[in-house]
C-alpha cells in the first residue's frame, strides 16, 4: 500500500519518488497533477520532467493546470527547464489565455535570458512591447476621461 493518498490528494506536495509516481499513472490514480508539483519539488530536474510532461496530458483540465504549475516550479528551483518542457510551453502556447501562462511567466523570471529557447526569447520581448502598449493606451485613456471629467465640470 502506498504511503501516499491519491484518493483526496494530501500529502502529495511531498512525494519525492518517481516510481511512486509512474505506478500511479499506470493506474489511472487521481491527482497526478498535484504529485507533478511534488516531484518538481523533491527530485532532480531529469527526473521529474518526462513525469511532469505526461501529467501536462492527462484528461482533467484541474489537473493538468497544477501540471503547468509544477513546470513553472521546477523552472523557479532549477533555473532551466529540459527540452521537453519547453516543448510542452510552446505547445501549450505563451499567450494570456493559455493554460500555461503562469508556468511561462515563471520561466521568463527564474530562467536566465541567455538560456531561453528563441522562441520564448521572442515571447520575452514581444510580451515586454505588447505590455507598454497597453500601458500607454490606459494612460491616454485616463488622460481622456479626466479631461472629459473636467470640462464637463466646468460648463455646470
Amino acid at each position: 500500500m502506498s504511503a501516499w493518498d491519491w484518493e483526496t490528494g494530501e500529502g502529495l506536495l511531498g512525494l519525492d519518488d518517481s516510481a511512486d509516481w509512474d505506478a500511479a499513472f499506470s493506474r489511472g490514480e487521481n491527482h497526478l497533477g498535484t504529485a507533478a508539483i511534488g516531484l518538481a519539488f523533491n527530485c532532480p530536474l531529469g527526473e521529474a520532467s518526462p513525469r511532469i510532461v505526461r501529467a501536462t496530458r492527462l484528461p482533467d483540465r484541474d489537473q493538468r493546470g497544477f501540471a503547468f504549475t509544477a513546470v513553472g516550479t521546477a523552472a523557479r528551483l532549477n533555473g532551466a527547464l529540459t527540452p521537453e518542457l519547453y516543448a510542452v510551453l510552446r505547445a501549450a502556447g505563451p499567450g494570456r489565455m493559455s493554460v500555461a501562462v503562469n508556468a511561462v511567466d515563471d520561466t521568463l523570471t527564474f530562467v536566465p535570458f541567455r538560456d531561453l529557447p528563441p522562441w520564448l526569447k521572442w515571447w520575452k520581448v514581444a510580451s515586454k512591447v505588447l505590455d507598454k502598449l497597453e500601458t500607454w493606451r490606459l494612460e491616454s485613456a485616463y488622460a481622456v476621461s479626466d479631461a472629459w471629467r473636467a470640462l464637463r465640470g466646468r460648463r455646470s
